[in-house]
């Protein structure tokens, strides 16, 4: 929950900042910050990787979980359900519904994405939350430039993301019994591969990559590895 809580403070704090002196920030300053914070988490996402004991399990994990996300279209879903939201409570309001414009793009922005699923997964099954303080960081800048737009409503999505992220926590936590350390290794290694690709298609822009597909991943790396040790099969 550790992790949870500062990207709650983060949101905040980016919002208050942001109605007080968003305004005077350059775009092109805000441009050079979250292209560095894609290379930051490039560099995290290999650090992630590069812990692997067995990279044809996190290719194969990789490639399953990358057909199942494309064969149930979860990005598509996953975008489908944010423009549906959009245009039914963001494009349609008037000017004076800015406090719930704000608080429904600031959610769907912090909440939909690979990062607080991957970030609180990590927090909640190792303690670890340097994934959800990178997170923190981008929500943070975010929250300033949306609160300089759409006005104090982005402060209250703090409240979304405390629940959305602390309950994936909160249920990773629960299943720290059932995680061996070897499921977890694996685990935080293809997290690693999808958080590159998060950094080159989203904060780098280098190309375009529908990221959400791969989720699936998270679960299929741990799933191999509980067959294989249910049937006494040692790992190559």
């Amino acid at each position: 929950m550790t992790g949870t809580l500062i990207n709650v403070f983060t949101v905040i704090l980016g919002s208050v900042f942001g109605l007080l002196f968003g305004s005077r920030i350059p775009e092109r300053t805000r441009q050079t910050i979250v292209h560095g914070l894609g290379l930051i988490t490039l560099a995290y996402g290999t650090s992630m990787f590069l812990d692997t004991q067995n990279m044809i399990l996190v290719v194969i994990s990789i490639l399953i979980g990358g057909l199942l996300g494309e064969w149930i279209q979860l990005e598509e879903r996953i975008h489908s359900i944010g423009k549906t939201l959009e245009s039914r409570f963001i494009k349609g309001a008037t000017t004076g519904d800015n406090l719930g414009r704000g608080f429904l793009a600031a959610t769907l922005l912090f909440c939909v994405g690979p990062m607080a699923i991957l970030g609180s997964i990590q927090d909640g099954l190792t303690g670890d939350y340097n994934l959800l303080a990178i997170k923190s960081i981008m929500d943070g800048f975010a929250s300033m430039a949306f609160s300089t737009t759409l006005g104090a409503g982005v402060i209250l999505s703090a409240i979304p993301v405390f629940l959305y992220q602390g309950g994936i926590s909160l249920l990773a936590g629960e299943l720290q019994n059932v995680i061996t350390p070897t499921m977890m290794n694996e685990m935080v290694a293809v997290g690693g591969i999808i958080l590159m690709a998060l950094s080159i298609s989203s904060l780098l822009e280098i190309k375009s990559i529908r990221v959400a597909n791969f989720l699936p991943a998270l679960v299929i790396a741990p799933l191999i590895i509980a067959l294989l040790e249910l049937f006494h099969i040692a790992l190559p």
